[in-house]
């Protein structure tokens, strides 16, 4: 059986998906870093079935949106002394900027390069969008 030690004082993503584990350690770039940090994937799981776990030996600030695009449905454990002082949802997030383009080809925030895209959510039908703050085009993601 694996072990892996409890980290005295960090961070754990919990609860995500099988799989998107590791696209989160790259987009929050955890490959770069000089403290210890454990990707566990195919954990398994009573309520999931199997999942992706990421422990972090250090606090760090974790990028929300990119986290709440990637896996809304993760948590975030703030560790100290081995133990989970503060617990934390992840949500899909409300505003979007400059992590995607708009897919109007002809969209300013596509033009013109001083212009930072920003998206608002939309929801509709059950799907997850955004809208352009720009043209108003609806625009799924993709990271």
């Amino acid at each position: 059986m694996l072990k892996v030690e409890s980290i005295h004082h960090g961070i754990v993503i919990d609860h995500i998906t099988q799989g998107k584990g590791k696209k989160i350690f790259d987009r929050l770039n955890l490959g770069e870093v000089d403290y210890p940090v454990v990707l566990l994937r195919n954990v398994p799981s009573s309520k999931y079935g199997k999942k992706d776990i990421i422990k972090i030996e250090n606090c760090i600030d974790i990028d929300m949106t990119i986290l709440g695009l990637i896996e809304p449905n993760a948590t975030i454990n703030i560790i100290e002394g081995e133990r989970i002082i503060r617990k934390m949802k992840v949500e899909i997030p409300e505003e979007v900027q400059g992590l995607f383009k708009c897919k109007n080809p002809r969209c300013i925030s596509n033009t013109e390069a001083y212009i930072n895209p920003v998206f608002k959510l939309a929801k509709s039908n059950g799907t997850v969008e955004y809208i352009c703050e720009y043209c108003e085009e609806l625009t799924s993601y993709s990271l």
